[in-house]
């Protein structure tokens, strides 16, 4: 098989896009890379050494510091579930609002549509949500993290958009073969929008998991601070030299303040990125070619 013929000016251009996705890369990796090395780094290296991706010298200090009681694994735990279950319910919600909604000929759909919208330009603010979530006696309990955003304006119209999107042949092929409404939705629509429903998922378990100024207001109960708080909490301990780790333990070594944060950042991290590669193959997959011929 012959190769396609290219010009010099198309070889050109294919070199300078390499070169500048390539530096794109790099100047994303790196930096991650670096913050993991310094993580395992000793005080001294970070001290003389001002960029470096393999140290000199591997310590475990940082993360025995911050693994040395059993509060963080309590907090992982905590924002593992107020991701898990909070995603699940954004997208039970999200789904089953947004399908209706795009069905034209839904009574009050247009009513539906503005309500949904309205809230994306005007919110109550900060004060009025925290007393609804007194009112309701949410505080300190982790549904406070996951109900009030329940669904987002702008991830709902996404998602009713694409919907739409979808051939009205496929829904009049299900009901000739007396599929119901919610069969629809489960047997057709939802194996469908694969791409869609995982970008969202991605999208909602980062909220979740990045979570940390709603904890803030509504948390007061230390036992239940999901993960960010609590490494928030040990980045300001780091800073102190009067902890309540050293005053259990006093041959106990601080590490240095910078390899904390460090760790701390490759803790609060790791665990998001590891779901990625199983959402990434969906993004990019058209499941509707040929799903419909005519």
């Amino acid at each position: 098989m012959t190769r396609p013929y290219k010009s010099v000016s198309g070889t050109i251009f294919d070199a300078c896009n390499y070169l500048f996705l390539g530096a794109f890369a790099l100047a994303a990796v790196l930096p991650f890379l670096y913050i993991i090395a310094g993580s395992f780094a000793s005080d001294a290296e970070l001290t003389e050494r001002a960029v470096f991706l393999i140290p000199e010298t591997f310590t475990f200090a940082a993360y025995e510091y911050i693994f040395s009681t059993d509060t963080l694994l309590r907090s992982i735990g905590v924002s593992v579930f107020v991701t898990v279950v909070g995603t699940a319910f954004n997208l039970f919600f999200t789904v089953t609002m947004a399908y209706p909604l795009a069905r034209r000929a839904l009574v009050g759909r247009n009513l539906l549509l503005n309500l949904v919208i309205f809230p994306m330009l005007f919110s109550g603010g900060m004060i009025p949500m925290y007393l609804v979530i007194r009112e309701l006696h949410l505080l300190d309990s982790l549904w406070a993290l996951i109900l009030p955003g329940a669904i987002n304006s702008f991830n709902l119209i996404i998602v009713k958009n694409f919907f739409q999107e979808l051939p009205p042949e496929l829904e009049e092929a299900a009901k000739i073969d007396g599929c119901t409404v919610l069969g629809l939705l489960w047997k057709i629509v939802l194996p469908l929008s694969k791409p869609v429903l995982a970008t969202f998922t991605l999208f909602y378990a980062v909220s979740h998991w990045n979570s940390f100024f709603d904890a803030l207001l509504y948390i007061n109960d230390p036992s239940k601070w999901p993960l960010q708080v609590m490494l928030r909490q040990i980045v300001m301990l780091s800073q102190s030299a009067a902890g309540d780790l050293y005053n259990m333990d006093p041959s106990f070594v601080k590490p240095p303040d910078q390899s904390i944060k460090m760790a701390v950042i490759v803790v609060g991290t790791i665990p998001i990125l590891l779901v990625y590669p199983f959402l990434q193959k969906h993004f990019a997959k058209g499941v509707m070619i040929g799903s419909v011929k005519g």
